[in-house]
């Protein structure tokens, strides 16, 4: 199962939601591309599994990457933290714990090859769930915002609500990237 956290201070400098977003424009840049490339993976992934039951480790590496650099992207952008994300691409299942914001996704033995058929439609129902989920967690980052502004830290609460919905948004990713079989749960934790 996909694991992420963050283990950064919920102190914050307050000058942070203004411009922290606009800071990580570069780490957008990459992220597109490396979105870009992802996708294709995920379609040679699709293939794989088909003829052999398995995705070639390089290619699964590469994509949990992927992962993992957008949420050191999404929790800077969301001044979760405040150190600024290093353009750093270790291809690992495993984090490697050099940042703040963590990502793992161990790699299974094998893959359900009829699966890979039907998960497109097995998303939807938790798609819809997560959407109004992640509208709450917007709104909630919207008012974190503003405490942050004036008080310099993150209201726990609204900080677990934002964090567990990236977490829920990630496992669902990595369904639909063919990256795991297994459903990702209505969870935020």
């Amino acid at each position: 199962m996909l694991t992420l956290g963050i283990e950064a201070r919920a102190e914050v400098a307050n000058w942070r939601p203004l411009v922290q977003w606009l800071l990580a424009i570069p780490h957008y840049v990459v992220l597109y591309a490396l979105s870009v490339v992802l996708s294709l993976f995920a379609f040679i992934s699709f293939f794989a599994i088909l003829f052999t039951g398995m995705i070639p480790p390089t290619i699964y590496s590469f994509e949990v990457m992927v992962l993992r650099y957008q949420w050191r992207v999404y929790s800077y952008a969301g001044f979760l933290r405040e150190s600024y994300p290093p353009f750093e691409f270790t291809s690992s299942d495993v984090d490697p714990g050099n940042d703040p914001a963590s990502l793992s996704l161990p790699r299974p033995e094998k893959w359900n090859r009829g699966l890979i058929f039907v998960k497109w439609l097995l998303v939807i129902p938790n798609a819809i769930v997560l959407t109004f989920v992640a509208i709450g967690a917007f709104v909630a980052w919207l008012i974190a915002a503003f405490a942050v502004l004036f008080t310099g830290r993150w209201p726990q609460v609204l900080r677990d609500l934002v964090v567990g919905t990236v977490r829920w948004q990630m496992r669902l990713n990595a369904y639909v990237y063919l990256l795991t079989d297994q459903y990702p749960p209505y969870s935020l934790t």
